[in-house]
């Protein structure tokens, strides 16, 4: 029976140790278990699991970094976690201790955790020295960060915040004591300190820098550096480049502008500008412009660059490992040697008018609207007469001589050729080394007879009358031109409209032509034939046709009574419309007696359409019996284009 009691009791004292309460598992601090700027702590944990024995109570302690307890107490019910556990305002590494008190007041082991505090600020740092302009080349831009003086901060250094901005007083952080882990740009310690800013605005802008300590405090003010930003290059312009060929050396400058650093020296690298010939060295001048010349011969590629006080160069080179933009480049050509003409050796038999020049030149080729063709008699001494230019062919300067308009006899040729560069030639040789002598006439002659059938060359007709041209063109031996057109110019007599009338006829096979004139005023008669390229030109003797005016007239009565009613006389003169003038024209009215001469006794002006009218009174008794004949009359007038006429008769008997 003992040895039951005995296993008994083991038993319940093995029940009662196993029944302690567990400690609180998961024992943490919010914001995480490193440093902390405030002394302020919030103290969560698991909840007890459900096999525990019933608990009544929550201890917790708080220890000073030394393990001394600076505070200890209860919560009767059991919590999951405390609100805000205060530290004393010292930095340390101080400790907190959590545990259970079950309902027969027995404890359980205790769960402790470290709560680091620490509110200390670093010390001020400031960025390393920066480029007094920082250019293209100079990115990514490396700073480094000085070093917080001593002592740290007991939770170190984590690293540094940087921020770059426009404005000189701003900050890397949003909160003014602190920053986050995401604002710590240098995050390894207080030995990685250099930053790499891959990209900064253009103009003027500031990189801000603070120390960051283990907690997230941050410098009391933040470090400061200006950042001079230009990575576009100058602005390079070159003068002097002529646009195509030239004679001459080529005297280049080339100015260069920059709205950023500009191009005088700013501490960094030095400016300056350049032009560079071909692959040769470049002229280099310091500043913003440079000069250089050109003199030999030929195409010459032509680049021209600067570079900026930020050190931006446009040169095509690399630097850094990256290539520099092209320069800009242009093109001088210059060919000093003029260039080989020469007439051609013959002339075309199709067309022998066409004068030809051939013009060679192997540098900048030939340039024949610039060029010019001139005759004069041959021996005269007298100066070239420049012949009208035709279209030129590939390397030939060509004119056309009116060999037509010029006596007959020995002509001379001279040329002047340019090629594209402004060089000239002259020459006054065929290409085998001849003169270049034409003998005129150049063409076979032709002839045009022309007449008025049967009637020569000038005729007066009657108003309205047509008469037959005829006509006959041959050429050499009179030999006919058949199927050939010829000019009729018709030029009226002053008043008609229009003044001049050309038409075209064509021969017949036999050289052969006739028409019949138009029906209208006074005129001459031109025929031309106007030659070929191979025929010479030929008109005709002018004809010559007047053509008389018409009037009409007639008279109220056949009778005219001495002292009775007046006779009334009526008339117009026949014209076409629009050649009688608009304030119409003179018009005589005549009498007689018998076969004696016409005499005027009224002058009339006609209307725009040359109608008139008048009324007579026979008051003479001398008139009984009498049979008188009455007459319109026009005379020759300046804007009359009609030969001076009149009209038939009117009889009239005095009673």
């Amino acid at each position: 029976m003992l040895g039951l009691a005995l296993f008994g009791a083991l038993l319940a004292a093995a029940g009662s140790a196993a029944a302690t309460p567990p400690p609180p598992a998961g024992l943490h601090a919010e914001g995480g278990d490193g440093w902390h700027a405030d002394p302020a702590f919030m103290l969560a944990w698991d909840d007890p699991p459900a096999a525990s024995p019933a608990l009544a109570a929550t201890r917790y302690r708080l220890r000073d970094p030394a393990g001394r307890s600076l505070r200890e107490d209860q919560i009767n019910w059991v919590v999951d976690s405390l609100d805000p556990l205060f530290v004393p305002p010292s930095p340390g590494v101080y400790s907190a201790e959590v545990w259970f008190v079950d309902a027969a007041g027995d404890q359980g082991s205790a769960a402790t955790l470290p709560l680091r505090f620490d509110d200390t600020r670093p010390g001020a740092v400031e960025p390393g020295p920066v480029p007094p302009w920082i250019g293209r080349g100079d990115l990514p831009l490396r700073v480094r960060v000085g070093h917080p003086a001593e002592p740290l901060p007991i939770s170190g250094i984590r690293g540094y915040a940087a921020a770059v901005d426009s404005t000189r007083h701003g900050a890397p952080c949003a909160l003014p004591d602190r920053c986050s882990e995401a604002e710590t740009t240098l995050n390894g310690g207080v030995g990685r300190d250099e930053l790499s800013l891959p990209a900064l605005p253009e103009g003027t802008s500031y990189l801000h820098v603070t120390a960051v300590s283990g907690s997230g405090m941050k410098s009391a003010a933040s470090g400061t550096a200006t950042l001079h930003v230009d990575t576009i290059d100058p602005l390079t312009v070159l003068a002097g480049a002529p646009a195509g060929w030239t004679s001459r050396t080529v005297r280049l400058r080339a100015g260069a502008a920059d709205a950023g650093s500009g191009m005088a020296p700013a501490g960094g690298p030095r400016p300056y500008t350049a032009i560079r010939v071909d692959d040769g060295r470049p002229a280099v001048a310091p500043g913003d412009n440079v000069a250089t010349e050109v003199i030999a011969e030929g195409a010459h590629r032509v680049a021209y660059y600067a570079r900026d006080a930020a050190g931006n160069v446009n040169d095509g080179a690399a630097a850094n490992g990256i290539a520099n933009p092209p320069p800009l480049t242009t093109w001088v050509r210059i060919d000093r040697t003029p260039p080989r003409i020469a007439f051609v050796n013959s002339q075309d038999p199709v067309d022998p008018e066409l004068i030809r020049v051939r013009i060679a030149d192997p540098l900048s080729g030939p340039e024949p609207a610039r060029g010019w063709i001139g005759v004069r008699k041959a021996g005269s001494g007298d100066r070239f007469e420049r012949l009208p230019a035709a279209a030129p062919g590939p390397g030939e300067l060509r004119a056309r001589w009116d060999s037509d308009s010029y006596p007959g006899g020995a002509y001379e040729f001279k040329a002047v050729g340019y090629d594209a560069a402004g060089n000239s030639t002259a020459t006054t040789q065929r290409a085998d080394g001849a003169p270049m002598l034409l003998t005129n006439p150049l063409k076979a002659t032709t002839k045009l007879r022309v007449r008025f059938n049967r009637r020569g060359v000038s005729r007066t007709v009657p108003y309205g009358r047509r008469l037959l041209l005829r006509g006959r063109l041959t050429t050499g031996l009179k030999t006919p031109l058949g199927a050939t057109r010829v000019r009729v110019i018709e030029r009226f007599s002053s008043g008609a409209h229009p003044a001049v009338r050309v038409s075209t006829v064509r021969t017949d096979p036999a050289g052969a032509l006739a028409i019949r004139t138009p029906r209208g005023p006074s005129r001459t008669i031109d025929l031309v034939y106007q030659g070929s390229p191979t025929l010479a030109r030929a008109a005709g003797r002018t004809l010559r046709l007047r053509v008389r005016g018409r009037i009409r007239l007639r008279a109220s009565a056949g009778v005219a009574k001495i002292g009775g009613r007046p006779l009334v006389f009526r008339g117009r003169v026949v014209a076409p419309a629009g050649t009688i003038p608009r304030k119409g024209m003179p018009v005589q009215l005549q009498f007689r007696l018998g076969r004696s001469r016409w005499s005027a006794f009224r002058t009339l002006q006609t209307d725009r359409r040359g109608r008139f009218r008048y009324a007579y009174r026979f008051t003479d008794d001398d008139s009984r019996g009498a049979r008188f004949q009455f007459r319109a009359y026009a005379g020759a007038q300046g804007n009359w284009p009609y030969e001076p006429a009149g009209s038939r008769p009117v009889i009239v008997t005095g009673h």
